[in-house]
């Protein structure tokens, strides 16, 4: 459990001012299902959902990977936020005025190493903006200027330079005072028992990624000369992650324009704002994830794809389309051919050629279609056949009648197919698609456990599901008044819970499973705790048959911790005795409901 450093009533009073649906409504497109609403999960990557959110109980848990929580869990999972921080910015979205905060020890290490790496990352930006604009940085200030970038441009990016010494950036943030364990926390300075300390980035032009709450959390750098890698980026820390972050959806935010362009460049990116379209943003050297797509979704319901034109480029493409249609996000892609990038084609044709291109920009689903029609001969009635079931396969994921048949008629249309023809087939594979199951789930052999391990399983999973049952329904408690305690679980993390679950019913009347997690700091210990409060039960009970389950699970509990304690009498005749009467009780115990 984590140590207070707000007082309980007041992180309460902060989760129950920020509904969870509310929050989490804003990240990921949630969607009513019967008492609770659900989605693909913003952590990993699926097709059908399994994220779900519970207004009732506050709380949120993906059955597919896991993770779970309350409101404070989402952020710090979702953001990277530290405990404090998911506190803080909450705080501020329901106008709460925080008090100063005591931290345990372990939480303001935590929250000095965020700001240090924060405050270094500022200084880098700073003094590699610096180096660009002396002597040292003339080379790279040609480079740029090469690539038709205005000076208003490079200062608004913030672009920069780090000089050819390898260790120039450690020997100036060692001069503000940092230590080095700090800055081997930073990703700006590696270490090297042979060589020492030097900088990540030495000898390149330097663009500072900047998140969506304008902080610098990190670099990318291209070479200069011919130098490998081209391009590096800072490695993780705990205030970046590449995989939700986006280069220049910091002002893309705040444009105008309709929806989001996706580059694949950091240059793409630049050329395009200079060109007037500041609505561009890009991945940071990875393929389009999903915690971007997330990221994206605050913002816009538009994306546009302008990937390169190579072989490459149209995976990512391909790739990234899938990722869209699962999170229901149209996306047109922009034609660039003949030419590689968004910067050549607006070097070599200008904005307004662009701007026709962007309003030409075809259906993500059309595209795919045409890449698929370019692997097979046209001509050829074998081939043909073949693109036409893909075709066929393809159109099958559209969800919506609608949408699917429109879809189909274009592509009847485009591609000189009789249209009912094609319309069989696509209704033919999503038939058969919604009746595969994937066997990949039951081909792990796990090793066969122990008679002592399966029955130490059986009472975790005894306890786990008391707890379950607790959580839905509250009038349990009444039932198991004087016949069960908190103490009676062994789990440390199941006896937690249910201390604070009937502490919670003893002083209200009620069980709150999202103030629970409070008591919690880790993500992981989130997860845990979730997984119990938002668990399904293993089985359909019906009404009947509820008080032999609930009485089989609160005996087998009971009776355990009767024979613990038999067990730490060491011959205490007396005590041993009542305890064997308690025991001969039990065993006749029958809970009514």
């Amino acid at each position: 459990m984590r140590k207070v450093y707000y007082a309980d009533e007041l992180i309460e009073e902060v989760r129950s001012r920020n509904d969870i649906v509310d929050v989490i409504g804003t990240y990921v497109n949630l969607k009513k299902k019967g008492n609770s609403y659900s989605a693909c999960c913003p952590f990993h990557h699926e097709k059908t959902p399994s994220f779900h959110v519970s207004r009732e109980k506050q709380m949120y848990h993906c059955f597919g990977c896991g993770v779970g929580g309350n409101v404070y869990t989402f952020l710090m999972e979702h953001e990277n936020y530290s405990f404090p921080e998911a506190v803080e910015f909450l705080a501020e979205r329901a106008g709460i005025k925080l008090p100063e905060q005591s931290m345990s020890p372990e939480a303001k290490r935590q929250a000095d190493v965020r700001t240090k790496i924060k405050d270094m990352n500022r200084l880098a930006a700073g003094y590699f903006h610096y180096l660009l604009k002396t002597e040292r940085g003339t080379h790279a200030m040609e480079y740029l200027k090469n690539r038709g970038l205005s000076d208003e441009t490079i200062n608004q990016f913030g672009l920069g330079f780090s000089d050819v010494y390898s260790d120039d950036l450690y020997k100036y943030l060692k001069s503000k005072g940092y230590r080095d364990e700090e800055l081997r926390d930073s990703g700006l300075v590696k270490y090297d028992e042979k060589h020492g300390a030097s900088d990540r980035f030495w000898n390149r032009v330097m663009y500072p990624i900047i998140d969506t709450n304008n902080r610098v959390i990190g670099f990318g750098g291209r070479v200069m000369g011919d130098g490998k890698p081209k391009y590096i980026n800072t490695q993780d820390t705990p205030v970046f992650d590449k995989s939700r972050n986006l280069y220049g959806l910091n002002l893309a935010k705040k444009s105008k324009r309709k929806g989001i362009i996706f580059c694949e460049g950091y240059m793409d990116v630049i050329s395009m704002h200079q060109a007037g379209f500041d609505n561009a943003v890009a991945s940071l050297g990875t393929a389009l994830t999903v915690g971007q797509v997330n990221l994206v979704k605050r913002f816009t319901d538009h994306v546009y794809l302008a990937y390169d034109s190579d072989e490459a480029g149209t995976k990512a493409a391909l790739r990234a389309l899938e990722i869209m249609r699962e999170f229901e996000m149209p996306t047109r892609v922009i034609s660039l051919k003949p030419y590689k990038d968004p910067d050549e084609l607006i070097q070599a044709e200008g904005t307004e050629n662009f701007e026709r291109r962007i309003d030409q920009a075809q259906s993500g689903i059309m595209f795919e279609i045409d890449i698929l029609a370019a692997q097979y001969n046209q001509d050829d009635p074998q081939e043909r056949t073949l693109f036409q079931r893909e075709a066929a396969k393809k159109l099958s994921l559209i969800l919506d009648p609608l949408e699917r048949k429109n879809y189909t008629d274009s592509v009847a249309r485009q591609y000189d197919i009789e249209p009912d023809v094609l319309k069989e087939a696509v209704t033919r594979y999503g038939v058969a698609g919604a009746g595969r199951i994937d066997t990949s789930v039951f081909r792990e052999q796990r090793p066969r456990k122990s008679p002592e391990e399966e029955k130490e399983e059986k009472h975790l999973k005894a306890e786990r599901l008391l707890l379950t049952w607790l959580v839905n329904e509250n009038s349990l408690f009444d039932k198991l008044e004087g016949v069960i305690t908190a103490e009676d679980f062994f789990e440390p993390v199941y006896h937690d819970i249910a201390a604070e679950l009937f502490s919670q019913y003893h002083k209200d009347g009620k069980v709150i499973p999202a103030a629970v997690i409070n008591h919690y700091q880790s993500k992981e210990e989130h997860e845990k705790v979730s997984r119990i409060m938002q668990q399904n039960f293993d089985i359909e009970v019906a009404q009947s048959d509820k008080s032999k389950v609930i009485t089989d699970l609160v005996k087998g509990i009971r009776l355990r911790s009767i024979q613990h304690q038999i067990e730490l009498a060491q011959g205490d005749l007396a005590k041993t005795g009542k305890l064997m009467i308690e025991k001969s009780k039990i065993n006749k115990l029958i809970i009514a409901l």
